[in-house]
């Protein structure tokens, strides 16, 4: 027996949501933590399936993590083991962060290979290459990235894409590298800015963060920390398409609307009204049928891979043709087949998509294929006659803190249900 949300159609989203810790960053500086002896403290986690997931793979090679609401105390020993072959490795992408922590502090590693959305290759070629840059060797065996130095120095590392993961595991190697590394052609997402800010506070010396270039400093220790996790751009934005797809009126707080700066100019094209709060959330307001607006994913400063989901959602409901390019992962207009089970009127043909919007989908059982995907078929299923359900909803768990509960309290009618599935 599985879960699944009956999504009733027809609701009008009105009111104030709260956005907390990004799960694209919390993840990531909780791996971060294997840098230095002692307890470090995350506070504003978001409480979703794959916070404790990584605490499993934390625990795995030695660490103690407790995990009470918002915050997560990790503790890392004197001696750590560098096997992280947890079961949990299979589970989530960023498991595989743990990487460039443990080769930075023990000089050698044994990382189960990743699981997680299913979204298209992602290879680790450039994970592997940032090491081999700094001194060590790194190889596929058996299921497994096996690294080991002698020592580490710092090295001038040209990524061929600005890759969050890359960057993330090349990064917390090379803050105890001897010497100096410089990262050109870096991510420059508002993680990446995040996880370097923690790393400083550590006692790393890292300058330009948020740019595509990252000069490193080695240091020969770090020491424990606290940081708080910015809010979840992509989880923000949700709400946005949310407020527009069902021509509703939503303030969201809690995240850098200067971190979706492209997102809110995109639905201002679409007809939206938006307002921006400083550094601490926004409100979307959508009074009329959303027109047509064209979307191109790109790395960081474009619009995010994660989003082109909520891009083709939209467009269903859109008045006009939108043409959707997906520059990041090959797989992910997998979400488009389900779509068209809701009754959208969308072709695929490589990276593009053309979406020519109908003036209401209809509703059918659908599959989540990743998180992004669950959630844009809920706020399809919103937008749909009838009840809509959505199957394999563990996936939207993994990225959205109480989106049922949050939904509702919005104006939706969403009940999570237990039982099977028999796929039409």
């Amino acid at each position: 027996m599985s879960e699944h949300f009956d999504v009733h159609g027809g609701a009008r989203l009105v009111g104030e949501v709260e956005v907390v810790g990004a799960k694209n960053s919390v993840l990531k500086l909780m791996a971060a933590a294997l840098l230095a002896e002692g307890t470090t403290t995350i506070t504003n986690c978001p409480q979703i399936l794959d916070v404790p997931l990584m605490a499993d793979v934390l625990r795995s090679v030695g660490c103690e993590v407790v995990l009470d609401g918002d915050t997560a105390k990790i503790t890392t020993p004197p001696e750590l083991s560098h096997r992280a072959d947890s079961p949990a490795m299979g589970k989530l992408r960023a498991s595989v962060c743990v990487l460039g922590p443990l080769v930075g502090r023990l000089k050698r590693a044994v990382v189960a290979l990743p699981g997680g959305d299913a979204i298209g290759s992602r290879p680790l070629d450039m994970h592997q290459n940032g090491l081999r840059a700094l001194g060590a060797t790194s190889t596929i065996e058996h299921g497994c990235v096996v690294a080991k130095a002698d020592e580490l120095k710092g090295a001038q590392i040209w990524l061929d894409f600005p890759s969050v993961g890359a960057t993330e595991n090349i990064l917390m190697a090379a803050v105890l590298a001897e010497g100096t590394t410089v990262i050109d052609n870096a991510a420059r997402e508002p993680e990446i800015v995040d996880i370097c800010v923690m790393l400083n506070q550590m006692g790393a010396r890292i300058e330009g963060a948020g740019t595509s270039t990252l000069t490193v400093q080695g240091v020969s220790e770090l020491h424990p920390t606290e940081h708080r996790v910015i809010g979840d751009r992509i989880v923000g934005a949700t709400w946005a398409f949310a407020a527009a797809m069902t021509r509703g009126d939503v303030t969201v707080k809690g995240v850098n609307p200067h971190h979706l700066d492209l997102v809110l100019e995109k639905l201002r094209m679409a007809g939206a009204d938006v307002t921006t709060f400083d550094d601490s959330g926004f409100r979307v307001v959508q009074n009329d049928r959303p027109k047509s607006v064209d979307f191109v994913t790109l790395p960081y400063p474009g619009f995010a891979t994660d989003l082109q989901p909520f891009a083709v959602a939209l467009s269903a409901v859109s008045e006009g043709t939108s043409m959707i390019t997906e520059n990041v992962y090959e797989a992910r207009f997998r979400f488009i087949e389900e779509m068209v089970r809701l009754g959208a009127d969308a072709r695929t043909d490589g990276h593009h998509a053309v979406v020519r919007g109908v003036d209401k989908l209809s509703s059918a059982p659908v599959w989540a294929s990743d998180i992004r995907a669950g959630a844009g078929l809920v706020l399809a299923g919103l937008c749909a006659d009838g009840i809509t359900e959505i199957w394999d909803v563990f996936h939207i768990d993994r990225g959205y803190p109480y989106f049922v509960e949050n939904l509702n309290r919005l104006g939706a009618r969403v009940e999570r249900v237990i039982g099977a599935a028999e796929r039409c």
